[in-house]
């Protein structure tokens, strides 16, 4: 199955994700946010950001410290999150709109979150890889890597560059990932996919 195929198949089992929460800048500071923490503690502290009215670069850069790591603290690792979230700030008030290489020479964004921020926020064609993508990429037998520059070049080589398509795909399979695919048990009897899938074929009972 092609990856085209295996988008239009999850697609018409799940429908449109209608990603990224949020909007504007907010959809940056997710990005920073989400690393290593669940939404859900995100949300909790995106509701802090937001009910201080700190959602945009400059008042983040103008909030003390001390503060802002205290209401970013649901989202864990907040001392470095918050660094990190400073770092992009400053990055994006000299340059709203940054390229990828912008992007990851800013400590604290690595090539899932850049991407995610140039996907979601720029909407500019680059395919998120995540461990989702990873897990589901080699169950399906497209590959064994676990590198994320293989996969990014797998995706955007074999599919049209178009961000919508990049910003639902990559949804779809956080979707799916959480649905079926789980990383200990993933449930192969039940899904949809175990007849195109060489690891469900194997391990469906």
């Amino acid at each position: 199955m092609q990856p085209r195929d295996l988008f239009e198949k999850i697609l018409s089992f799940y429908g449109s994700q209608n990603w990224w929460p949020g909007e504007g800048f907010e959809i940056a500071i997710g990005a920073i946010l989400t690393q290593n923490t669940s939404w859900k503690n995100v949300e909790k502290a995106l509701e802090n950001l937001r009910h201080n009215n700190l959602l945009s670069p400059k008042s983040i850069l103008n909030c003390d410290d001390e503060l802002l790591v205290e209401l970013i603290t649901p989202a864990g690792f907040f001392n470095l999150k918050a660094q990190y979230l400073k770092n992009l700030c400053r990055l994006w008030v000299r340059n709203p709109k940054p390229n990828r290489e912008a992007l990851l020479s800013v400590k604290g964004i690595g090539e899932e979150t850049a991407d995610s921020i140039l996907l979601y926020l720029l909407n500019e064609a680059e395919f998120v890889i995540d461990a989702y993508t990873i897990r589901i990429s080699k169950r399906l037998g497209y590959g064994d890597s676990n590198d994320r520059k293989y996969w990014k070049n797998f995706y955007e080589s074999n599919l049209d560059k178009d961000a919508s398509v990049f910003n639902e795909f990559h949804a779809l399979f956080v979707e799916h990932g959480k649905r079926f695919c789980k990383k200990q048990k993933p449930l192969c009897s039940n899904c949809f996919l175990v007849e195109d899938c060489e690891y469900g074929k194997i391990n469906r009972v």
